[in-house]
């Protein structure tokens, strides 16, 4: 299966996907394990699980405008190094998931769900939209 994906997650780290293409990858893997939420739904669901990992999958470009307070930032327009630090995650975790406008958070859910990680929440409209709480 990853011969099939491994050409929509080749890019030049300026790509952005579109929708078809996450249509695409997301039927590919079958993903079952991703759950989208809104802003509200992601807050009350992060402050009430005492498993919570946030991940923010941006740029060190964009994460320097600030980031959802106590993310681990994994750069995936860096494949090699996300890829390394995915395989290191542990796999008994909840990953929040975000970047600026939820497309490469789609991309990084799949991309954790093929690894064994089960329970993967991403927010909807990334950190764009997000008016939660932000830390410098």
């Amino acid at each position: 299966m990853l011969a099939k994906i491994r050409p929509y997650f080749e890019f030049d780290g300026k790509s952005r996907f579109s929708s078809a293409v996450i249509a695409k990858i997301v039927s590919l893997l079958k993903i079952n394990a991703m759950k989208n939420l809104t802003n509200q739904q992601w807050q009350e669901q992060v402050e009430n699980d005492a498993n919570a990992v946030i991940l923010d999958v941006r740029t060190d470009e964009e994460v320097a405008e600030g980031k959802i307070p106590g993310a681990l930032q994994i750069d995936i327009q860096n494949p090699p190094k996300f890829m390394e630090a995915v395989q290191e995650l542990d796999k008994s975790k909840n990953y929040y998931v975000y970047c600026k406008a939820g497309g490469r958070s789609v991309q990084a859910c799949m991309v954790l769900n093929s690894v064994g990680i089960e329970t993967i929440y991403n927010l909807e409209d990334g950190f764009s939209q997000w008016d939660g709480e932000v830390e410098s």
